[in-house]
């Protein structure tokens, strides 16, 4: 890591203003989730410049970028992309139908069931989620810059580990 263990940031001083204000209270957790809140600002930041650049809200990143993860032939049910992406089925369909409208994705008949669908990403819709997908990544390096491969690799164990509680 480029900074010493003894730099100092806005956190800090916070955390050292609530201590002297509230010396009744055991702020430490503040030391670690003031700076969680920090980051994940700047990467929503970084998330909404991505996306708006290749034309698509977070929202239909997070469909198109499960159907590309699931591999060629890029298709799901919609109950498949429940799962992945953790919304209501009645908000999934609305999601299906404005990708639909843009062309991004269509619907195909299920062959494993005659009355289902499939959810299938169009080939505009690969070339609009592969290049936001560049675009994230790239932002993402550059806010982890500051981090060697190690720093990287502990800081990605740690995270694991505390969010391993919530899943």
């Amino acid at each position: 890591m480029t900074t010493s263990p003894h730099t100092t940031d806005e956190v800090d001083a916070l955390v050292a203003d609530w201590v002297r204000e509230r010396p009744d209270l055991n702020t430490k957790p503040l030391l670690i989730f003031s700076r969680i809140t920090r980051i994940a600002v700047l990467l929503d930041r970084a998330r909404q410049s991505a996306f708006t650049d290749h034309g698509v809200t977070g929202w239909e990143f997070d469909v198109l970028a499960a159907l590309r993860r699931s591999g060629h032939p890029y298709r799901l049910t919609p109950g498949q992309l429940l799962r992945e992406t953790m919304v209501t089925s009645g908000t999934m369909t609305t999601r299906v139908d404005r990708l639909t409208e843009r062309g991004l994705v269509e619907r195909l008949p299920d062959p494993s069931d005659r009355r289902g669908v499939l959810v299938a990403m169009t080939e505009q819709g690969r070339l609009v989620v592969d290049g936001a997908l560049d675009a994230l990544v790239t932002a993402e390096e550059e806010i982890l810059a500051g981090l060697d491969t190690a720093d990287r690799q502990e800081l990605a164990a740690l995270l694991r580990r505390l969010s391993a509680a919530f899943d």
